[in-house]
């Protein structure tokens, strides 16, 4: 249950009762999302249960629930779009009012969760034969890479600037790797996770608190970026993103500031230059099918990513170490063990 980012307890909830069109899911794994440790977000939702990227077994099935069976092994996703709407139909799920109401029951940092029908019907996902738990995890944060990289047109060819090296930034350093990107660049604050980056076969890992378009030119050719990503939600790296964008390119804010943040963009130097700003925000089923099946093929170094895996007692250490950024990358919560 958490209160805060230093305060997640460990207390005695009954398991759920699900309907006859529901899902009882036996959780295996859940990751701490950097959104999780968000406190100016997650305070006044306090007490809840939080918890979103999740991987397990199906328990028990409604008589009503057809495709699913008791064993399948499964990810969920708690958020999900009506497919009916105008904005869904117009192919932007992510802003669909039912996507950002839907959940499942608790959060995924409990031992079972219930899975309402809607859920069931286009967010429950069967792993495939050898994907594991762990990487299971992956499956959400890897779908909202998969969006942002797909609406924001990442091809081959393009020189790509990620800004800030945590997960977020190395999943985008993966899925660009995979599309055939050649020159990644990445920076950060934190040297184990610039380390990180160039583990992950980054062109360069530079230090974010220097001239970061100095740094791009001096890796590109005397160019900037045809791409940046911004994968932090440090106010300086926005501004950092519209100095290191090239001419015709585009910034992708993957990530956000608290509310209230304004970003001051010279208008008439975007205009002129041909510079594309634009966001990407969660993932929709398609995302989500796609990066079940780039995980299934090994196109993302998942396992090597984890750094922490702990018991449900011990999660407010995980919270701790998402939100110190420190000598950390994916924190898993194993409720039941892998």
């Amino acid at each position: 249950m958490y209160y805060n980012n230093h305060d997640v307890r460990l207390e005695e909830y009954p398991t759920p009762r699900i309907g006859p069109d529901e899902l009882l899911v036996k959780v295996r794994a859940s990751g701490v999302c950097g959104t999780d440790v968000l406190e100016w977000y997650r305070l006044k939702q306090a007490p809840r249960v939080l918890g979103h990227e999740i991987a397990g077994d199906i328990v028990e099935a409604g008589k009503d629930v057809k495709g699913y069976h008791v064993g399948d092994r499964v990810f969920v996703s708690h958020h999900v779009p009506c497919n009916t709407c105008h904005y869904c139909l117009a192919g932007n799920h992510t802003v669909c009012e039912t996507l950002h109401t839907t959940n499942f029951d608790p959060g995924g940092f409990a031992e079972y969760v219930r899975i309402p029908r809607i859920n069931v019907d286009r967010g429950t996902f069967v792993l495939p034969p050898g994907m594991t738990y762990e990487d299971g995890v992956f499956i959400e944060p890897v779908a909202c890479v998969v969006r942002g990289q797909r609406l924001a047109r990442l091809r081959p060819g393009q020189t790509v600037l990620i800004l800030g090296s945590g997960l977020s930034g190395l999943l985008h350093l993966a899925l660009a790797r995979a599309a055939g990107v050649t020159r990644i660049i990445l920076t950060d604050v934190n040297e184990f996770r610039l380390d990180m980056a160039r583990r992950f076969g980054a062109t360069a890992a530079v230090s974010a608190k220097g001239d970061v378009a100095a740094a791009v030119r001096q890796h590109n050719n005397g160019r900037l970026a045809d791409m940046v990503i911004v994968c932090t939600g440090a106010f300086p790296a926005f501004k950092q993103a519209l100095d290191a964008v090239d001419r015709g390119g585009t910034v992708l804010c993957f990530a956000t500031t608290e509310p209230g943040v304004d970003l001051p963009v010279p208008i008439n130097k975007f205009w002129r230059n041909g510079v594309t700003l634009m966001p990407s925000y969660a993932c929709s089923p398609r995302d989500i099918s796609i990066a079940i099946e780039l995980l299934a093929a090994g196109k993302f170094p998942v396992q090597e990513m984890i750094t922490h895996r702990l018991p449900l007692e011990e999660t407010t250490k995980g919270f701790v170490l998402v939100a110190e950024a420190g000598d950390s990358m994916k924190v898993i919560i194993e409720p039941f063990g892998e």
